[in-house]
């Protein structure tokens, strides 16, 4: 079964749907500064790892507002694919965008939206209808509804129909696989110091205390690490 082979480089593709202000002001179902250090780390994960990437939006001039600042700084280059329907599927760029890079093997379609029980419910159920062969993996952390309620019971319903859930982390780190890939040790470890919480002071704390990097000497005493520059 094809769901059981876990997401690399080269398999995945990533879309963002609706990651933009005046969306995230009615996400109640996660701190909405969470929120945003999660999307733009899946951002930052997938550059990293070169996955190609789309970013749609909706009536971002009449209603919704401009992406996140953070998330477009880390994608200069895309496109953003505009939209009216609140369902991406119905608009035919995103299709073709995401038809494009599955063609090239991109099959597993990782979704990071706004909002869980609207955007992205209606985005899986339409994709998995209409291209059996797509798998749809749902980033429960990168993505938010209206109440918890909400939130919870769209992934339910999801999941039911063969949605794969996971959290940004899992996805960076399944990408990375093995600690021996070291074309992108340096970036991965430098994005969880950033974005990862607990995780990244671990590794401050490993590289600190434990392998003594980067360490401040004053009067013979060492006071903890340099300040980055």
């Amino acid at each position: 079964m094809s769901k059981l082979e876990v997401l690399t480089p080269q398999n995945s593709q990533l879309i963002f749907i609706d990651q933009q202000p005046q969306m995230a002001f009615g996400v109640q179902s996660i701190d909405r500064q969470a929120l945003k250090n999660n999307v733009v780390g899946l951002g930052k994960a997938a550059k990293i790892f070169n996955i190609p990437t789309t970013i749609t939006t909706v009536e971002t001039e009449s209603f919704s507002g401009h992406t996140y600042p953070e998330l477009l700084a880390v994608f200069p280059e895309n496109d953003i694919l505009e939209r009216t329907s609140m369902n991406s599927w119905d608009d035919q760029n995103v299709r073709d965008a995401l038809a494009k890079n599955a063609a090239n093997g991109r099959k597993k379609i990782i979704v990071s939206g706004l909002w869980t029980e609207v955007c992205n419910t209606t985005f899986a159920l339409s994709a998995l209808h209409d291209v059996p062969d797509y798998e749809i993996y749902m980033v429960a952390d990168a993505s938010g509804g209206t109440s918890a309620d909400a939130h919870k019971y769209a992934m339910d319903r999801m999941v039911q129909v063969g949605v794969i859930p996971v959290t940004w982390q899992q996805v960076l780190l399944e990408w990375q696989r093995d600690w021996a890939r070291k074309e992108t040790y340096d970036a991965v470890t430098s994005l969880v110091k950033e974005h990862s919480g607990a995780y990244g002071m671990g590794i401050d704390y490993a590289y600190t205390m434990v392998h003594k990097a980067g360490e401040r000497v004053t009067h013979g005493k060492r006071i903890g690490p340099n300040p980055v520059k």
